[in-house]
């Protein structure tokens, strides 16, 4: 039926539905009409025979006829009753029939109390019924009332005359039909002229579609439909400059991707490719090994398997995506002696963006970095078995005088908690840059969590007279790990203490948020550092000042290194500055989930 109606016009269509539903709401008010007729004739013959049913009633208790009267004294009364097929019967309440008009040997008839109409009155008090009587062999109409102690029961023969009383008037039958048709043929005429308007707007609504010429001019008859071809001329004018905007903003879009040094390619949430740059096919044919694969077989690739199924994880048609926070998973992909870092970007309405990025020469410089720091804790470990032997050489020669041994021991440890702090420093270093996903991150407030740092440091840091000023409102919060971002300050604090020199003011304030950032400030007054050296501050070990040495209160080295590489794990940035009214300044961010 539903294929059918498809392939009507609009026109068959409304007539068809308004048809059904106006022959529905016909049907339905002969039906009410005819039911209501036919209860209003039935009770009307009900009435009659409860008003004989309350004279019987009268005339058996003005009589005294119960208990123990001559029911038969009841034959005057009906003879009386102008309703000369009217029968009258008398029940007590435990079935036996005590007088009965048509029966004259009524003592011999049967327990009536099951009989229909008897036992509706036993709990209605009142009860009618059509049947067949048995002791007559006559169709009844029949009607019982209770009284206190006995039924009446009253019954006129089910006959033609009564048949045709019960009937209802065909009068307003013939009068809805004849309304059906009329509302029939009216229907058929508002459709159609509605149909024609229809076809009219939908030919002009195409020709617009097609980009063809259109007549703006054309009329309608209705001011409505005039209403919709002015909008659809509207339309159309938008989506025709829309679709001119679109095209431009493609083709920048198509050389902006085209001129990447990184492959990236779009896909469907059905993993149908919609975008592919040259540099997306050529890694992931370097990857795989093969030449000439297409950007779609990037789900064949076992390499890509794991980025894949992070991915699903947000496919499922159950996972809602915020547009303001997109998820991002990534994997580092290494083939050939070359490195590929691969992010996927998943959207709000499931498709998704894959972008691969060559990284060969930072990875292997930074696998060079880890492995020359590999080497260089290793080869610490040398002195500090050293320190320790010398140790016990002292703790041996009991000659030593009290003051050489002291010093030597004292010199002895310093440089051991020195070295052991290096190789500290270089382990959290190698931690969060290989083991990022190792530290638990979670909600953490940032303003109590410096405040411990400084108090940790507040002896050394009245040592060199300095002064903290603390900036930071109780309601910062962002997204990270507690020893990670209390490393960050203690870091910046320690080299402000090693190097700014005495009665220095160190600032630490948040200056700026936005919807993924807050934005801090850690400055202060010191001496600050030659502009050519701000851009190397942040590599392993390196060292402004040459001349300074673990030996003359400098620190490990990778202080620095160590808080840059922990802003980034939290997906943040940081800079350094020289400030105008001196002293050095360090900028950097961090997400606030």
């Amino acid at each position: 039926m539903t294929n059918v109606l498809k392939h009507r016009t609009y026109q068959q269509r409304i007539f068809l539905y308004f048809f059904a539903a106006f022959t529905l709401f016909t049907v339905s008010i002969l039906a009410f009409q005819y039911n209501r007729e036919k209860r209003y004739r039935t009770g009307q013959l009900e009435s009659t025979l409860d008003n004989i049913a309350e004279i019987t009633h009268r005339y058996v208790d003005h009589h005294g006829l119960m208990p123990g009267g001559d029911f038969r004294l009841l034959d005057s009364m009906v003879y009386l009753i102008p309703e000369a097929n009217t029968r009258i019967t008398v029940i007590d309440k435990h079935g036996k029939v005590l007088y009965d008009s048509f029966v004259p040997e009524f003592e011999k008839m049967e327990n009536h109390l099951l009989r229909p109409e008897v036992q509706k009155a036993l709990y209605a008090g009142t009860g009618g019924n059509i049947r067949h009587s048995g002791t007559t062999g006559q169709d009844f109409y029949y009607y019982a009332r209770l009284y206190d102690s006995y039924f009446v029961r009253c019954a006129v023969v089910y006959d033609i005359d009564i048949k045709n009383f019960l009937k209802t008037e065909r009068l307003f039958i013939f009068f809805m039909i004849a309304l059906f048709l009329f509302m029939w043929l009216l229907l058929y005429v508002v459709t159609r002229r509605l149909g024609e308007f229809i076809t009219k707007l939908r030919d002009f609504a195409v020709r617009a579609g097609k980009e063809e010429n259109i007549d703006p001019d054309i009329s309608f008859p209705d001011s409505e439909f005039g209403d919709i071809r002015r909008q659809i001329v509207r339309i159309y004018d938008r989506l025709k400059r829309a679709k001119d905007d679109l095209s431009a903003e493609k083709e920048r879009l198509f050389n902006h991707l085209y001129a990447l040094n990184e492959g990236i390619a779009f896909f469907t949430v059905n993993k149908e490719k919609i975008l592919a740059n040259s540099h997306f096919v050529h890694f992931i044919n370097l990857i795989s090994e093969r030449s000439t694969i297409s950007a779609d077989s990037l789900f064949d690739i076992p390499e890509f398997k794991p980025l894949i199924e992070k991915l699903e994880k947000y496919l499922q048609s159950d996972v809602l995506i915020s547009p303001k926070n997109p998820p991002h998973v990534h994997i580092t992909v290494a083939k050939n002696e070359m490195y590929f870092k691969v992010q996927g970007i998943v959207f709000a309405d499931k498709s998704f963006e894959v972008l691969i990025e060559d990284i060969t020469r930072p990875e292997k410089r930074r696998l060079l970095k880890q492995q020359l720091t590999s080497n260089i804790a290793h080869e610490l470990k040398t002195p500090l078995a050293s320190v320790k032997g010398y140790l016990e050489t002292i703790l041996n020669n009991k000659n030593l005088p009290k003051e050489k041994l002291h010093y030597f021991i004292e010199r002895a440890f310093l440089q051991s908690e020195r070295l052991n702090d290096l190789l500290n420093d270089i382990s959290l270093l190698n931690n969060i840059e290989d083991a990022g996903d190792l530290f638990e991150f979670k909600k953490t407030k940032l303003r109590p969590l410096v405040h411990d740092v400084i108090e940790n440091l507040e002896s050394r840091l009245n040592e060199k007279n300095i002064l903290v000023q603390l900036a930071i409102d109780e309601k910062v919060a962002v997204y990270g790990n507690d020893s990670l971002l209390a490393s960050i300050f203690q870091n910046f604090i320690e080299n402000s203490i090693n190097y700014a020199g005495k009665g220095v003011t160190i600032q630490i304030r948040q200056y700026l948020e936005d919807e993924k950032f807050y934005y801090f400030s850690y400055s202060d007054s010191g001496k600050g550092i030659p502009e050519e050296h701000l851009g190397r501050i942040f590599e392993r070990f390196y060292r402004v000042e040459e001349g300074r040495t673990r030996e003359n209160g400098g620190g490990t080295g990778l202080g620095l290194a160590i808080v840059k590489n922990a802003v980034q794990l939290h997906k943040g940035e940081i800079s350094v500055r020289n400030r105008i009214e001196g002293g050095l300044e360090f900028l950097f961010s961090l997400a606030k989930e």
